[in-house]
């Protein structure tokens, strides 16, 4: 696969990049860190990254504005998506030819070349791995920083049993660039005080139930009360994560029109219930979308039979 993606980009003068909405460290570490990286070693190309930003993300990189004329014979690349309606940039279908790279259980068949590997923690690491299969390949230090922030996003610093022997086997290799991990990290895991006082609020108003299961509903009243956006307010998945007897726990945000459901699981698998819902990902961590407290609540029970 990795042999039938390289002739591709080899083969096209333009690359166009995308990646999921709404995205984490991994989307856009992969999806910068493939830019970079096929850059390090075809500087002649043309290679652009596209989708919606992320103001707390910024500081990784940033999107490239570009006219629908550029997508005229050129290949696109997916990153990390493994909905097509959740491809940032709808334009990703423009393209002469479409390949999909992503770590997530297949849920749409779509690209001419598609490169999935449920084993690996993050699309970060697959894409670092082709830098160590093909020694004749350069990657710049700041490809590795990207594709590095990738890997510990997804993988919570490696706290998640994603991170395998592979996993650092490769950040072994990453970390030998002369990147800053301690400012990387400042910049991910920073918090505006506004976010601290809501984190206080969650702690004090979850609420865990005989099952192990725990969850808050963060409204937009109470949003607004602490100044706080929804996207802001997703950091918060992992607030409560580390309380005793918790099993699968699920964050609601409310946002205008819908209700996000950020949704974590320390053993059953739980991606089979946010695809019920409107979303997908992990068997540990999903996102779900839901249109009512009514319908979170049926989200609820789900849960609480799964339990």
């Amino acid at each position: 696969m990795i042999e039938d993606i390289l002739a591709c980009i080899k083969e096209y003068e333009t690359i166009i990049i995308h990646r999921h909405i709404r995205p984490d460290p991994d989307a856009l570490g992969s999806q910068g860190g493939l830019q970079l990286f096929i850059k390090d070693n075809f500087p002649e190309k043309k290679v652009f990254v596209v989708g919606e930003e992320v103001p707390s993300l910024m500081f990784l990189n940033r999107m490239d504005i570009i006219d629908d004329s550029i997508y005229q014979n050129a290949l696109v690349i997916v990153c990390d998506t493994a909905n097509q309606d959740r491809v940032s940039d709808n334009r990703y279908h423009l393209g002469q030819k479409l390949i999909k790279i992503d770590h997530h259980p297949v849920v749409d068949q779509y690209g001419d070349i598609q490169w999935v590997d449920t084993t690996a923690s993050s699309v970060s690491e697959m894409i670092a791995s082709i830098y160590l299969k093909k020694p004749e390949l350069t990657l710049s230090v700041e490809a590795a920083r990207l594709l590095y922030a990738g890997i510990i996003g997804d993988t919570g610093r490696f706290l998640f049993p994603n991170a395998t022997p592979e996993t650092f086997h490769i950040v072994s290799q990453l970390v030998a660039k002369p990147f800053s991990r301690q400012n990387l990290y400042e910049s991910l895991y920073k918090s505006s005080l506004a976010l601290m006082h809501l984190k206080g609020y969650v702690l004090q108003h979850f609420d865990l139930n005989d099952s192990g299961l725990g969850s808050i509903r963060l409204t937009r009243e109470v949003l607004d009360s602490f100044q706080v956006n929804s996207q802001e307010a997703s950091q918060l998945v992992s607030a409560f994560s580390d309380v005793e007897n918790l099993k699968v726990w699920v964050v609601f945000v409310q946002e205008d029109d819908q209700i996000r459901a950020r949704l974590r699981s320390k053993g059953p698998k739980i991606n089979t219930i946010a695809e019920k819902y409107h979303g997908g990902g992990h068997p540990l961590a999903s996102g779900a979308t839901v249109y009512s407290w009514k319908e979170a609540d049926s989200l609820m029970q789900d849960l609480n039979k799964l339990l």
